[in-house]
C-alpha cells in the first residue's frame, strides 16, 4: 500500500571515510527503474549543509543517479550534515521524495574536504516523470472548466483519479505514472497523482502517510480556503471497480471524521472545520459562485442533511422515486427515518410506479440516526 520511511544504518570505516544507507521502501511490491545519469564532483563544490541540500534536490528532481560533490568545510560533523541534507531534499519535494526507491552515500577525504558520492534508484525514470507533467496538464485542460472556482476543482480532480483508475490487487503498481499508463495503482499511486492534479491546478495540498484497514496507506491533505481536509481517492474507489460509480465518504474530511477509520503519527495541518459546513457558509454568504456551490452541495449529498428530507413513508418514498423518474434516473438517494425491516415493506409499493428489478443499498447517515439508502430501477 505505502511506503515508510526506515531509520538510517550508519557504517563507519576510518576516521575520514564513511558509507551511509538508506531506504525508502514500499509497503508491498518491489520495483527499480535504473537511469543512467552522473554528476562529477569536479563540477559542483558546496559549502554548507543548506547548498548541500538544493544541489541534492536539485538532481534528484532531475533523476539523477549518481551524484558526486566535493564538499568544502570542516568534516568532523559530516555525518550528521549529510543526514540533514538528505532528509531535507527528499521533504523539499513530496513528489520525489515518493519516487525514490533507495540510496546509498558515501565520503572520503580531509579534515577540510571531502568527496560524496550518492547513488539514487528511483521508481520513475526522468522520462516517465516528464510525462506525468506532461499529462497532467492535458488531464486539468479536459476537466477544468472556465470560470470553474477551487471547489469545483477539488471535486473535478477528485473524480477524475477515482473513474480513470482502479486499486491494483496484484499490488505490484505504486506510482502516478503506472497509474496513467495502465489505470491501476496502490494507494501511492493514486495519491501521487491527486498531488500532482491538486498542484498544477494551483491547490496546495500534501501527502499524508498513516495506515487505515490494518494496512499502511496514503491520501492527500488538501488547503482550501484557509482549513485542510482529508482527501482519499483510493477509498472512495470501489474495490472490485465499478466503472462510473464515484464515492465520497472520504471527501474533504475533518481529523474527527478521518480517525473513524484511519490513523497516523506524523505532524500534520489540523483539519477541523466540517466541509459540510463550509460550502453552507458559503452559500449563506451569496455571491458569484453561490450557485455552483449549491450544485456541489446536492452533488455531495449534503441536502440529505436537512431534516426536511427525511422520509418515513411509502408516499414519501414514491415521491421522491416519482421525480427521479420525471428526471430521466434510474438511481436516487434518499434519507429515511426508520429501520431497515420498514423499508423494505415500503420499497415493495415502488412496482406501482410502473419500474423493475428494484434494488437498495442502505447505511447509516453520519451523525444522523437515519439511514443513506440508494435505490435502483430499471423502466418497463
Amino acid at each position: 500500500m505505502m511506503k515508510q520511511q526506515i531509520a538510517k544504518r550508519w557504517l563507519t570505516a576510518g576516521i575520514a571515510s564513511a558509507i551511509v544507507f538508506g531506504a525508502i521502501p514500499p509497503v508491498v511490491g518491489y520495483s527499480e527503474v535504473y537511469a543512467k545519469s552522473e554528476i562529477a564532483a569536479e563540477d559542483v563544490a558546496v559549502t554548507s549543509s543548506k547548498e548541500l541540500q538544493s544541489k541534492l534536490a536539485e538532481f534528484m528532481g532531475a533523476r539523477q543517479t549518481t551524484i558526486s560533490l566535493k564538499y568544502q568545510g570542516s568534516t568532523s560533523n559530516l555525518k550528521d550534515i549529510l543526514k540533514e541534507a538528505v532528509n531535507g531534499a527528499l521533504e523539499s519535494d513530496p513528489y520525489t521524495k515518493y519516487v525514490v526507491d533507495r540510496y546509498t552515500y558515501s565520503w572520503k577525504g580531509t579534515s577540510g574536504s571531502a568527496k560524496i558520492t550518492f547513488q539514487i534508484y528511483y521508481r520513475e525514470t526522468a522520462e516517465q516523470s516528464a510525462y506525468v507533467e506532461s499529462r497532467v496538464k492535458e488531464i486539468l485542460k479536459e476537466i477544468i472548466k472556465p470560470g470553474m472556482n477551487d471547489h469545483q476543482k477539488v471535486k473535478a480532480i477528485h473524480d477524475y483519479v477515482v473513474l480513470n483508475m482502479k486499486y491494483d490487487e496484484d499490488l505490484k503498481k505504486y506510482t502516478a505514472y503506472e497509474g496513467l499508463k495502465t489505470g491501476e495503482a496502490v494507494c501511492q499511486g493514486y495519491t501521487l497523482l491527486t498531488y500532482k492534479l491538486l498542484k498544477h491546478a494551483g491547490i496546495d495540498n500534501m501527502i499524508v502517510e498513516g495506515s487505515a484497514g490494518n494496512q499502511l496507506h496514503a491520501w492527500n491533505l488538501v488547503s482550501l480556503g484557509g482549513n485542510w481536509y482529508h482527501l482519499d481517492t483510493t477509498w472512495d474507489d470501489p474495490a472490485p471497480d465499478m466503472p462510473g460509480v464515484v464515492k465520497y465518504g472520504y471527501y474533504m474530511r475533518t481529523d474527527e471524521q478521518l480517525r473513524k477509520t484511519h490513523t497516523w503519527n506524523n505532524v500534520y495541518p489540523a483539519a477541523k472545520q466540517s466541509y459540510r459546513q463550509t460550502l453552507a457558509s458559503l452559500i449563506a454568504a451569496g455571491g458569484q459562485s453561490a450557485a455552483a456551490l449549491q450544485e456541489l452541495e446536492q452533488q455531495l449529498e449534503y441536502t440529505l442533511y436537512r431534516p426536511e428530507a427525511a422520509v418515513s413513508s411509502a408516499r414519501g418514498i414514491q415521491g421522491q422515486i416519482k421525480q427521479a423518474i420525471g428526471s430521466g434516473q434510474q438511481a436516487v438517494t434518499i434519507r429515511y427515518a426508520g429501520s431497515e425491516r420498514q423499508l423494505v415493506d415500503q420499497l415493495g409499493s415502488l412496482y406501482e410506479l410502473g419500474i423493475k428489478n428494484i434494488s437498495y443499498l442502505a447505511e447509516p447517515l453520519e451523525g444522523t440516526g437515519d439511514l443513506r439508502v440508494e435505490i435502483h430501477w430499471e423502466n418497463k
